[in-house]
């Protein structure tokens, strides 16, 4: 009996490929492979031809899916190379990491202990003592990175490149791992572990193999990180090495706390392989690895070849002589670095210099398409699964949407049965919580029966998926029973009335009653104005195209209705006493009450809406919901251009404070900014209250007023400024008739008796004119000529 151990790093191809020919060389009896035992039941479907890498293994609690937990594999992993190597030779694969049973369990107790726990005690428990005993934890959460304790030690700065070169990079190095286990023995002795979830995960792999050695087993290859490669050599799992033994091992496993696990596999990408995606141990540029896995040959010539197919696909110039120049350069730069062949940053700094001539761009397009890569995997259809994942399956292939990392634009029209009953799945997803497809509402094609998605598959929805599987076990059963659900839970009638219009969007024709009849519940309890502001458009959406859809639009009209009149009742009270941050939620609803309306078109609410609109405009509420009021009128035609400019006098007279009159403006110009350009009134009041106002508060103003005019296109802003710069020829022509008050109730001989007080006051000289004398002074017209061009020039 004999024990081989084999130190690899996670997803390193140059591991994977000595690991196969040391075990050829050593055709050992049976392998232990470290990973979760938990997944021994599943491990024969690694054989499946249906198999492709990138894939993982999920580890979730039966009784609470979303606590999954991940193990992914690709191709050039050494793991997935020693399940491939183990059925081709038929030998049994055990395997040896602490369950998951556990491990769940124990991250369950430390979660529940922390929530019982003061705040003042925020130390971690001690994973290895036994369920009730746990103390805190006093070592540091990551131990020491051998990696970059070796590379420092030879001299490099750059820790992957160190290990790419003497590890990865290597073809065929069978004595490789008996380096590799003298390194790492090293480095432990320097930094012993003293993390108690690893040093607890060590123990259980001994007691593994200590079985395995018990069943009689000859030869033993045992494929493990090389950081634990140390502690289980035949010596340390014999027990003959101190902080191995028996007695330790076996104390620090007793009393480990447990729960039902369930396992199974899923696709994977490469680009969860990576650091940037959260994988801990994850590396840099898995498409570079996979690379290197599969051309054992020419390394650096096929890799600039691929990255000049992938320019010209992009129709961008990559010629043959550029992809001979690149490769030259990348060998120049690996011989002036003292390097025995070029690496991957050698390779992108002559990619970036040839073939992109030093544009940044294209090198974002490698970067993702073949340093990272889209690749994502396969597995067959008998895999475990729930049964709500294999209903979706079904659905996937009957529909012919096949999962893609891949970002594409679904163009459907649901006239057509196969692209309504897409729809339906993208929608039904979006209400289990599985975002497959984004909703894309474009004015390009205003109809309702056609719709834009766009659809990118993540690996984690798989684990979405097994976590809905308690609300059914079809997409259309469950997605019915959630919405409910959260119906019954919603607090705010705007949350259910959303979650009716996604139920009708869905085809859950089987939620439409029970939500009518929790909107009619919440509706008539109703008494926040706003909120049920907010609740208006879907249900207006529905009352109007709910019969395209085959919705009774009859069942919800009245409803809506009866919303409608507590609105109107209750919008004055509600618009009252508001603060800054209160003003803009409520402007918001104000203007969702106004798009339902509009999707209505009854005459009878528009009347009743305009009316209490026009009410708001004199009240005592906030300036802001005054302006916005006013703009809504002026769209909908109930005030015209004489109206128009009186409100802006008042509401920009100099009797308001500065702030007030621009929170007016900044209501007023909500919205689109072609219905102001004709507004010549608005643009005269406006002009004047900005000519009269002191430097200081026009210096105070600024600020507001460009924030008022942010959202409109530079288009209309462009119009805006040029409607200023003539200003004044637009007064000349149009001002006396908007502004000068009629003569015709003039009473001249009382004016002239008043006139020689006022003189006596103001001080001026009465100069004799036809009907009136009047001051020799500049006049009010004359002065408000003093346009406010070179503040908007």
């Amino acid at each position: 009996m004999s024990i081989h151990v084999y130190g690899i790093r996670h997803h390193g191809p140059g591991c994977a490929r000595s690991l196969r020919a040391a075990l050829d060389k050593l055709r050992p009896d049976v392998v232990v492979l470290e990973g979760p035992p938990d997944a021994e039941e599943v491990l024969p479907l690694s054989a499946h031809e249906g198999m492709k890498p990138p894939l993982a293994l999920l580890i979730y609690p039966a009784d609470e899916p979303g606590r999954g937990v991940y193990y992914p594999l690709a191709v050039f992993s050494p793991e997935w190379q020693t399940l491939c190597w183990a059925h081709a030779n038929h030998v049994p694969v055990r395997l040896m990491d602490l369950p998951q049973s556990h491990q769940l369990a124990i991250a369950a107790e430390l979660e529940q202990q922390a929530r019982q726990d003061e705040p003042s005690q925020p130390e971690a428990a001690d994973l290895a003592a036994p369920a009730g005993k746990r103390e805190p934890e006093e070592a540091p959460n990551w131990r020491t990175d051998p990696i970059a304790v070796l590379a420092e030690a030879a001299g490099f700065q750059d820790h992957e490149l160190w290990w790419e070169q003497q590890v990865e990079r290597r073809q065929d190095a069978t004595d490789l791992f008996v380096g590799i286990l003298e390194a790492m023995r090293s480095v432990r002795e320097a930094f012993p572990e003293t993390r108690e979830r690893d040093l607890l995960r060590e123990s259980y792999m001994r007691r593994t193999l200590r079985q395995v050695l018990k069943e009689g087993a000859g030869t033993i290859a045992v494929v493990c990180g090389a950081w634990h490669a140390p502690v289980l050599d035949e010596e340390a799992v014999r027990g003959k090495r101190e902080g191995c033994l028996v007695k330790d091992d076996e104390s620090r496993l007793k009393g480990l706390p447990k729960r039902k696990t369930a396992a199974t596999w899923i696709p994977w990408t490469h680009s969860r392989l990576t650091y940037r995606s959260g994988y801990g141990a994850g590396v840099h540029s898995p498409g570079w690895y996979a690379h290197l896995w599969e051309a054992r040959e020419a390394v650096a010539t096929r890799w600039v070849a691929t990255a000049a197919r992938l320019l010209r696909e992009r129709d961008l110039d990559a010629s043959l002589a550029n992809v001979i120049e690149a490769v030259r350069l990348a060998d120049a730069l690996a011989a002036m670095r003292e390097l025995r062949s070029p690496g991957l940053t050698e390779l992108n700094e002559a990619i970036l210099s040839v073939l992109c001539r030093g544009d940044v761009m294209p090198m974002r397009l490698i970067r993702n398409r073949l340093e990272v890569g889209d690749v994502l995997g396969e597995v067959p259809e008998d895999t475990p699964s729930v049964p709500l994942a294999r209903d979706l399956a079904q659905l996937q292939k009957s529909l012919r949407l096949k999962p893609s990392t891949e970002v594409r634009l679904l163009d459907l029209d649901l006239r057509g049965d196969t692209d309504r009953a897409r729809s339906h799945l993208l929608h039904r997803l979006g209400l289990l919580g599985i975002a497959w497809g984004i909703w894309q509402k474009t004015g390009g094609k205003a109809s309702t029966f056609h719709e834009v998605w766009q659809i990118q598959w993540h690996p984690e929805f798989a684990l979405a998926v097994i976590e809905a599987n308690i609300w059914g076990t079809t997409i259309e059963t469950a997605a019915t029973s959630k919405a409910i659900h959260e119906a019954e839970t919603a607090s705010e009638l705007a949350r259910t009335t959303a979650l009716l219009d996604a139920a009708i969007l869905a085809g859950l024709n089987a939620a439409v009653d029970p939500l009518l009849a929790r909107i009619q519940s919440q509706g008539a309890l109703g008494a926040d104005v706003r909120h049920l502001m907010d609740a208006m458009p879907p249900l207006a959406r529905i009352a109007r195209y709910g019969d395209v859809r085959g919705t009774q639009a009859g069942q919800v009209a009245p409803i809506l209705s009866g919303m409608f009149e507590r609105v109107v009742v209750g919008l004055p009270l509600a618009c009252a006493s508001l603060d800054d941050e209160a003003v803009e939620r409520m402007l918001a609803s104000v203007g969702n009450a106004q798009q339902a309306l509009d999707l209505m078109a009854r005459e009878d609410l528009n009347g009743q809406w305009q009316d209490r609109l026009q009410g708001l405009l004199t009240s005592g509420v906030h300036a802001l919901v005054r302006g916005w009021c006013c703009r809504l009128l002026v769209e909908k035609g109930r005030i015209g251009d004489d109206e128009l400019y009186r409100l802006a006098r008042l509401a920009l007279s100099a009797a308001n404070p500065p702030a007030e009159c621009a929170a007016w403006v900044t209501g007023l110009l909500r919205g689109s900014g072609l219905l102001l350009l004709h507004q010549q009134g608005v643009w005269h009041a406006f002009d004047r209250w900005l000519a009269e106002l002191s430097a200081e508060t026009f210096a105070e103003m600024a600020p507001l007023l460009r924030r008022a005019f942010s959202d409109f296109s530079t288009s209309e802003r462009r119009q805006m400024g040029e409607k200023v710069k003539h200003l004044r020829s637009e007064r000349s022509s149009s001002a006396p008739s908007a502004r000068q008050p009629p003569m015709a109730n003039l009473d001249l001989e009382r004016a002239r008796r008043a006139l020689p007080v006022l003189s006596h006051i103001f001080g001026v000289e009465l100069v004799e004119s036809s009907g009136v004398a009047a001051p020799e002074t500049t006049s009010p017209d004359s002065a408000e000529q003093s346009s406010m061009t070179e503040y908007h020039a």
